[in-house]
């Protein structure tokens, strides 16, 4: 399993080694004790799996606030995606900035989006399935968005128009948030 960081040095590349022969492939996706040695020992007690039928689909940006934070270890298990996570800790030297890494069934890769951070993805293709797992259970009293075309970001989605949900076209700006969040706390 290769670790590598990425531009926000919390938000992991996590790609896992595929054995494969002429009947296909397998690969382990997550192995506690190969985390553990990366630094990524974490509690993991839910998964999630998501199915987007249409290219340009973009749910996001999602995060959970205190004391139901979520880590997660995101995948794409069919089709692509483009993968964002953004630092919204207070005080953070990455705070308001993205990375963007373009998760694929193909490719294989994973991104562990740590606490403090929002995550959001688009679809690259149709017909999508994306998987994570989460350090802390779904709390909708704790369930938060920012939108995805905040200007104070500057993600760039590479469209203008991406399918929403309601939930996601009418959710704030960041600086309208009053992030719950602060640098160098869990």
């Amino acid at each position: 399993m290769q670790i590598e960081a990425t531009a926000l040095a919390d938000v992991k590349i996590v790609t896992p080694r595929r054995f494969g022969d002429a009947r296909g492939w397998f690969v382990e996706t997550w192995n506690a004790a190969r985390m553990t040695e990366a630094g990524l020992d974490l509690p993991w007690v839910q998964d999630n799996h998501s199915f987007s039928a249409a290219k340009g689909t973009l749910r996001g940006l999602h995060y959970q606030s205190p004391p139901y934070a979520q880590d997660k270890l995101v995948r794409c298990s069919r089709g692509a995606i483009l993968d964002v996570a953004v630092d919204i800790r207070k005080g953070s030297p990455g705070y308001g900035k993205w990375v963007g890494v373009e998760l694929s069934a193909e490719n294989g890769q994973q991104m562990f989006v740590p606490k403090g951070f929002l995550h959001g993805f688009l679809t690259l293709t149709d017909d999508v399935e994306v998987q994570y797992k989460c350090t802390e259970l779904y709390s909708p009293a704790h369930d938060g968005a920012v939108r995805w075309d905040d200007p104070a970001i500057g993600i760039d989605w590479g469209t203008d128009a991406p399918i929403l949900s309601d939930k996601d076209a009418k959710a704030p700006l960041l600086a309208e948030i009053g992030t719950p969040f602060q640098w160098g706390r869990a």
